[in-house]
C-alpha cells in the first residue's frame, strides 16, 4: 500500500512540476501516466472549471479568412475500428498498439494506397473520401481502484522494447531489371540497419528515456532510411517512374504489445480477467459481423493476402507499365473486399464473407496476377506458382497474418522489407467485442458528435490543400518521445476558451469534448515528410501567420463530443486508448488525417473559406 501512495505521489509531482514549466505557453503538460495498463490515476482528471482560458485566437487582419466549410462524416456508426494508423505507420499492422476510431474513407486501413483510397467509399455526405481517425475513449468502471506510478520498471513490464519499421519490399512498385541489383542491396542495408537499431536497444538499461530514443535510435535510423530509400527511388527511376518512398521512413519503438505467437495478448490490471499483468491465453477467437455468434458491435475484421510484389523479382522494361497498373488493381480489389465488410456487418449467415467477399476477391486476383505473369513472360521468363498468392483470409486474433494483396505484404513479420529478418516483431490484435488490447480495456464510446471544420487564416488566403497530403496533430507518445509535439486538447461544452491536457470533469448540461487543431500552413512541395511533420507547421498562435516558406491552407479543425455520466467523470472512469508506455496518458491524445478530396470538392471548401462564409 506504501508503494503505491508513493507512486501516486510521483505522478502529481511530474505533472505538477511540467505544468509549472509550460503553463506560460498556455499549456499545461501532464509527463506521464501511469504505466503497463493500470487505469490513469486521478491526478489525470481536473474539473474545467479550474482550468484557466487559454486559447488564443488571433484576430482576422486585412487579407486575412475567417469562412468556415464543414463537413458531416457522422460519428462512425459503421464502428470501422482498428489498431492501425496509416498516416503515421504505413504497412504496419496494429502498429498504434491502441484502437482508433474511423471517419470518412471506408476501405482505409496499414495498407491502403493513395489509388485504393481514392477508389473507395465514404460515411461522409458531401462525398469527401477523406479519413479522419483518433483513439477512442473508453469508460472502464475498474479505473482508480488501483494507482501505478511511473518509471523504467513500469515501462519494462509492458514488454521487451523493439523498433518496427513499415514494409518498403512490398510497397515497391515493378523493379526494373536494370535496378534489381540496386535495390535488392538497399533492401538488405534496411534490414542490418533495423537490427542494429534493436540490437542497441536491447543493450540500454532505460530505452524508455526520450533522449535516448530520440537521439540515440530513432533518429539516427530515420536519416540512414532516408538515404537508402532515396537510392531505391532512384534506382528505379532510371528506367520507370521513379517512386516517392517518404511515409516508409519512419520507424517506432514499441514496448511489449507482441501477438505471443498467435496467442491472444495478456491481460493487464484493470482489465477483467487480470490483475497483475499475467494473461490467460487461453482466449477463444473473437466472433465477426457476419459469422456465426457474431453481431454488429464486434470488431470489423481485415482482409489478408499474400505477397504479389515481391514473387515477381526483377520486371523487363516492356511490362513495367502492365506490372503496375495491376499492382494498383490488385490494391483496389482489396480495398474494395475491405470496405465491403465494414458496409455489410452483420449480414449474411456463417458463409457470407466466403461467398460474398473472399470467393469474388480470390477471382479477382486470379486474373489480375494472371495477367502480369503474361507481361512479364513476354520478354522474360514467366513467372511460375503465383496462382498460390491468389486466395486472401480474414485477420483474426492470431496476431501478424498476410498483407494486402498487391503485395503491401511481408508473409506477416511486418518485416522492414528487406529479406525478413530486420528484426520487426508482430503486434497484438484487438480481441473481443470491446476491442481490447495492451490494456486499452473497457465500453468503447461513440461520440455523440464529430464536428469537422476547414478554417480560414488570420493573415491571408489559403490555397488548396494538395490531394494525398497527411497529416497529424497532437503526439502519441509524450513519454517515451518527449513532450514536444503533444497538444492539450480536452474540455468542455460551454467552456471552449480553455483546453486541458488532463481529463475534464464537467459541471451538469456540460460534456466532454476533445478539439483537435491540426496544421494550417504547407511547405508547398510535400504530400508527407520522413517523420510525418516537417511538411506542416503551425500558424504563430498570436498573429495567425504561417512561418516564412509556409503557405496557408484551409485549417483543419475536428471536435468530437461525448455523452460521459457526471458520475463516471467524477469516479475517473473513462480513458483514451494510448501506447502501454502512455497508459491512458491524456496529453497522448491525437489525430490523423489523410486528405482525398476530390478537387472540385476542395475548391469549393477553398472559396467558401476566403469567401468568408460558412458553409457546409
Amino acid at each position: 500500500m506504501t508503494h503505491r501512495i508513493t507512486d501516486r505521489r510521483k505522478f502529481r509531482l511530474i505533472a505538477s512540476l511540467s505544468a509549472v514549466a509550460v503553463v506560460a505557453a498556455g499549456t499545461a503538460t501532464v509527463a506521464l501516466a501511469a504505466k503497463n495498463g493500470d487505469p490513469a490515476p486521478a491526478s489525470a482528471f481536473v474539473r474545467i472549471e479550474q482550468v484557466g482560458r487559454n486559447v488564443v485566437n488571433p484576430k482576422v487582419q486585412q487579407g486575412g479568412t475567417s469562412g468556415v466549410f464543414t463537413v458531416d462524416c457522422g460519428t462512425n456508426e459503421n464502428g470501422k475500428r482498428s489498431a492501425d494508423n496509416p498516416v503515421a505507420q504505413p504497412g504496419v499492422d496494429h502498429g498504434a498498439q491502441h484502437v482508433h476510431d474511423f471517419v470518412g474513407n471506408q476501405s482505409i486501413s496499414a495498407d491502403s494506397t493513395d489509388e485504393s483510397l481514392e477508389d473507395s467509399d465514404t460515411s461522409c455526405k458531401n462525398g469527401d473520401k477523406s479519413s479522419y481517425f483518433w483513439p477512442v475513449v473508453r469508460i472502464n468502471p475498474n479505473a482508480n481502484t488501483t494507482s501505478s506510478g511511473s518509471g523504467p520498471d513500469k515501462i519494462k513490464e509492458a514488454g521487451a522494447p523493439h523498433v518496427t519499421c513499415p514494409s518498403v519490399k512490398d510497397r515497391l512498385p515493378a523493379v526494373p531489371q536494370q535496378a534489381s541489383g540496386e535495390v535488392d542491396r538497399n533492401l538488405e542495408l534496411l534490414d542490418k540497419q533495423l537490427k542494429e537499431a534493436n540490437d542497441r536497444v536491447a543493450r540500454n538499461e532505460n530505452p524508455g528515456d526520450p533522449n535516448f530514443v530520440n537521439n540515440a535510435i530513432l533518429g539516427p535510423l530515420r536519416s540512414k532510411r532516408v538515404a537508402t530509400l532515396d537510392r531505391m527511388a532512384i534506382a528505379i527511376g532510371r528506367s520507370a517512374p521513379k517512386p516517392n518512398l517518404t511515409s516508409l521512413v519512419e520507424c517506432e519503438l514499441f514496448f511489449g504489445g507482441h501477438g505471443d505467437n498467435g496467442q491472444a495478448p495478456r491481460k493487464f490490471s484493470g482489465q477483467p480477467g487480470g490483475s497483475d499483468g499475467h494473461g490467460d491465453h487461453g482466449q477463444a477467437p473473437r466472433k465477426f459481423a457476419g459469422q456465426p455468434g457474431g453481431s454488429g458491435d464486434d470488431a470489423t475484421p481485415t482482409v489478408k493476402c499474400p505477397s504479389v510484389r515481391g514473387a515477381l523479382g526483377a520486371v523487363p522494361d516492356q511490362a513495367i507499365a502492365e506490372v503496375d497498373r495491376n499492382l494498383v488493381l490488385l490494391d483496389k480489389q482489396i480495398a474494395e473486399a475491405n470496405q465491403r465488410i465494414v458496409t455489410s456487418k452483420g449480414q449474411g449467415g456463417p458463409n457470407f464473407v466466403n461467398n460474398a467477399i473472399l470467393g469474388p476477391l480470390k477471382d479477382k486476383r486470379v486474373a489480375t496476377i494472371d495477367r502480369m505473369a503474361i507481361a512479364i513472360g513476354r520478354n522474360a521468363q514467366k513467372p511460375q506458382g503465383l496462382e498460390r498468392l491468389a486466395p486472401c483470409k480474414l485477420i483474426n486474433d492470431t496476431a501478424g497474418g498476410n498483407n494486402n494483396g498487391g503485395g503491401n505484404n511481408n508473409g506477416g513479420n511486418n518485416n522492414n522489407g528487406g529479406n525478413n529478418n530486420g528484426g520487426n516483431a508482430a503486434l497484438a490484435v484487438p480481441a473481443g467485442p470491446n476491442l481490447e488490447l495492451v490494456g486499452n480495456v473497457g465500453k468503447i464510446v461513440r461520440p455523440a458528435q464529430a464536428k469537422i471544420e476547414y478554417r480560414g487564416n488570420a493573415t491571408s488566403k489559403v490555397t488548396a490543400m494538395p490531394k494525398f497530403l497527411k497529416m497529424t496533430t497532437g503526439d502519441a507518445k509524450p513519454t517515451s518521445r518527449g513532450p514536444a509535439n503533444a497538444r492539450a486538447t480536452w474540455t468542455c461544452s460551454g467552456f471552449e476558451d480553455r483546453l486541458s491536457d488532463k481529463y475534464v470533469i464537467c459541471p451538469n448540461g456540460s460534456k466532454v469534448m476533445r478539439v483537435h487543431d491540426f496544421p494550417g500552413c504547407w511547405d508547398g512541395q510535400n504530400t508527407d515528410s520522413a517523420n510525418h511533420r516537417d511538411h506542416m507547421r503551425f500558424a504563430d498562435k498570436q498573429t495567425g501567420a504561417c512561418p516564412k516558406g509556409f503557405k496557408a491552407i484551409p485549417q483543419l479543425r475536428v471536435t468530437t463530443v461525448y455523452n460521459l455520466p457526471a458520475d463516471v467523470q467524477q469516479k475517473g472512469q473513462y480513458q483514451l486508448d494510448a501506447f502501454p508506455e502512455e497508459n491512458h496518458n491524456p496529453f497522448s491524445d491525437h489525430h490523423d488525417y489523410a486528405n482525398v478530396n476530390s478537387d472540385q470538392t476542395m475548391a469549393q471548401i477553398v472559396k467558401c473559406v476566403n469567401d468568408g462564409r460558412k458553409c457546409s
